[in-house]
C-alpha cells in the first residue's frame, strides 16, 4: 500500500488562503490540533471553517484566520463558551453561518452524496429561515406536498481529522466513545489530512479495536501525521484526557489583550510542533 506519511509542515504546504476547511472532532473532544497549531504558525488568512467548534475555531479567530465560520456550535465543553469565537462574534469580525448540529450533518452529507441539498424539518418553526435567507425551502413533489427546508451541500476543499490510530495508506481507526461526524467531514472533502496518535502496521488494528472502529478508509485520505498527543489540550481517549489546567490558563489568558500576549508567547510561538510538545512535557515534571 502507499505511505502517505507526511508531516504537519507538508499539510500547511498544501493548503491556500481563502479555502474552505472542515475541522473535526466535537467542541474540546479529539480535535487535530497540531495541524491547527500549524495553520496557527502560517501566513493562511481568509479561511471558511466548518466544525462542530471547539479550541481550533476559536484559536483560529484568535489570529485572525477566519474570514466565515459554519458551525453547529462552539463550546469547550467543560467550559461552555469558547472566549474568542464569542468575542469575534460579537464584534463582527467573521461571517457566521449558525446551524442547527443535525443541520450541519446534512450539509456534509449532501456533499459526500454529491448532491446540491437534503430536505429536512430542522429549522422549521424558527427564525433560521429569517437570518439566513440563503437557506430556502422546497416542496415535496409527492402527494404529501410539504414544504421542508432544503440544507444546501457544505462542500470542503479539505477535511482535517484526527483518530487515536492509523496505518501509513490513511485507513483511521478511532478508539473512544465516538467517531464524531469525522467519516463526513472526510467524504465531503476534496482532500483529507489525517493526524493520528500512532501510526500502525495495518494488521494491528484488530488489537486495539473492533471492526466498527475502522470508519476513516484509506481512499479518502491524501496524507497522514503522526501526532503523539496531536489533539493536545482537547480529550482523544482512551489514550488521554482534557487537559483541563491548560484549557482553564487558555480561558482565562483571553480576559485581556495583555495576559493573550503572554499565553502566545508561551504557547503559540514555537517553530514547530516537536518544541510544543517538549515545553508540555516540561511542563508536567515541574
Amino acid at each position: 500500500m502507499p505511505d502517505k506519511r507526511m508531516t504537519e509542515e507538508d499539510v500547511i504546504a498544501e493548503l491556500r488562503d481563502g479555502m474552505t476547511i472542515g475541522i473535526g472532532g466535537w467542541g474540546s473532544r479529539r480535535k487535530p490540533m497540531s495541524l491547527v497549531r500549524a495553520i496557527l504558525r502560517s501566513p493562511l488568512r481568509d479561511l471558511t471553517v466548518v466544525s462542530y467548534g471547539g479550541p481550533d475555531i476559536g484559536l483560529l479567530c484568535a489570529a485572525g484566520k477566519v474570514r466565515r465560520a459554519i458551525y453547529g456550535f462552539v463550546s469547550l465543553d467543560s467550559i461552555p463558551l469558547e472566549p474568542h469565537f464569542r468575542a469575534a462574534r460579537q464584534t463582527g469580525a467573521l461571517e457566521a453561518m449558525e446551524l442547527d448540529e443535525g443541520m450541519l450533518l446534512l450539509g456534509l452529507q449532501a456533499a459526500a452524496w454529491r448532491v446540491p441539498f437534503l430536505p429536512t424539518r430542522a429549522g422549521l418553526g424558527s427564525d433560521l429561515l429569517t437570518v439566513m435567507p440563503e437557506i430556502r425551502t422546497v416542496r415535496s413533489p409527492y402527494d404529501d406536498g410539504e414544504e421542508l427546508v432544503a440544507m444546501p451541500a457544505i462542500k470542503l476543499d479539505v477535511a482535517l481529522i484526527h483518530m487515536n490510530r492509523a496505518d501509513q495508506a490513511g485507513n483511521g481507526q478511532f478508539l473512544g466513545p465516538d467517531l464524531y461526524m469525522d467519516d463526513w467531514f472526510s467524504l465531503a472533502a476534496d482532500r483529507t489530512f489525517l493526524s493520528c496518535e500512532q501510526v500502525v502496521p495495518t494488521e494491528d488494528f484488530a488489537r486495539f479495536g473492533s471492526f466498527h472502529t475502522l470508519r476513516i478508509s484509506r481512499l479518502n485520505v491524501d496524507g497522514v501525521v503522526e501526532a503523539p498527543n496531536g489533539a493536545h489540550f482537547t480529550e482523544c481517549p482512551p489514550d488521554y484526557g482534557r487537559d483541563e489546567a491548560f484549557q482553564k490558563q487558555y480561558v482565562a489568558a483571553a480576559s485581556s489583550e495583555e495576559t493573550w500576549s503572554a499565553f502566545a508567547r508561551e504557547w503559540l510561538e514555537f517553530e514547530s510542533e516537536a518544541e510544543y510538545q517538549a515545553a508540555l512535557a516540561a511542563r508536567r515534571q515541574g
